[in-house]
């Protein structure tokens, strides 16, 4: 199984910004002090190219982007301050999501140790995400003809609005976003399926929905892969959350997201997306639960 990294690629934000950027670099180290994945299957991937990204983000805001013409209102959009090495960290998280596509095409499963950064749309960035890393994997893969229909499923706890709208009305791409109805973002897009959950809900309230949601989307998509944003926010303790899994429900999730997909015969790529635990170790322990769930369950 092949993990992509994109952590060496630092960007800087302001003392007690509240995005844990450190994150990823610690999952990675757990994943070498448990020997998770061997040293040769941990990469660094390429940075997606400008023609791979212009796939799903207009020309207009992509120039932007890369020249540093956000303005203050598109900057507190994004909720993180721009700069060359943000771009850059983009750019190779991206490059992170297209290559464990093309690897879990190959391997069964491969796994971003970033991405998700599902809020950005097609011409403009939000929530902390500059570029859609998952809908230009997704561009990606149909536009090499390595796969015609595609499933997303996000079980991030915010609904992946931009993905939603960069492939609304499209029969190829199917979205099933499963979040809290009360979080962010205000106003939802419109997914192929969307599941919003009340605050604090909790295990096995989330698990009966998203056992009926998973069916569902694999069934209508007739998907040949699937891109699964997992998430860590939906933890009980998480800052942002407001829903109330335990770290043992979320194993639990992991578990059912990987079983259908196998028996569906279907690759899949696993993106960490979101997770703001008061204490960053929680969240590292529940993405590398998501990590070592796949490990074992495609030995």
């Amino acid at each position: 199984m092949k993990a992509f990294y994109s952590d060496l690629f630092d960007f800087p934000l302001p003392e007690g910004h509240r995005f844990p950027k450190q994150k990823y670099s610690l999952l990675r180290r757990k994943i070498t002090e448990e020997d998770l994945i061997p040293q040769q299957d941990l990469l660094i991937p390429n940075a997606a190219t400008d023609d791979e990204i212009l796939l799903v983000h207009t020309p207009e805001y992509f120039e932007k982007v890369k020249t540093g013409k956000l303005n203050d209102k598109e900057i507190r959009r994004l909720g993180l301050p721009w700069s060359p090495q943000l771009v850059q960290r983009a750019i190779r998280t991206t490059g992170g999501t297209i290559e464990a596509c093309r690897a879990a095409l190959n391997d069964g499963i491969a796994i971003n140790l970033s991405g998700g950064t599902h809020h950005a749309f097609a011409d403009h960035a939000e929530g902390f995400c500059l570029l859609n890393d998952v809908a230009i994997a997704a561009r990606v893969l149909q536009f090499e003809k390595l796969v015609q229909r595609i499933v997303i499923i996000d079980c991030d706890v915010h609904q992946g609005n931009g993905t939603a709208s960069i492939f609304s009305g499209e029969s190829t791409v199917f979205t099933f976003s499963m979040h809290g109805e009360k979080n962010f973002p205000l106003r939802k897009e419109k997914s192929n399926l969307d599941i919003a959950l009340k605050d604090n809900t909790e295990d096995d309230t989330y698990l009966d929905a998203l056992i009926f949601g998973a069916q569902h989307a694999l069934e209508y998509s007739k998907a040949e892969m699937a891109i699964y944003v997992s998430g860590a926010d939906a933890y009980v303790d998480d800052q942002l959350g407001r829903l109330s899994l335990s770290k043992s429900g979320l194993a639990q999730r992991d578990h059912i997201i990987y079983n259908k997909c196998q028996k569906a015969g279907l690759p899949i790529a696993v993106v960490m997306a979101g997770g703001y635990a008061r204490n960053v170790n929680d969240t590292v322990e529940i993405h590398l639960q998501t990590i070592s769930c796949a490990v074992h369950m495609y030995k």
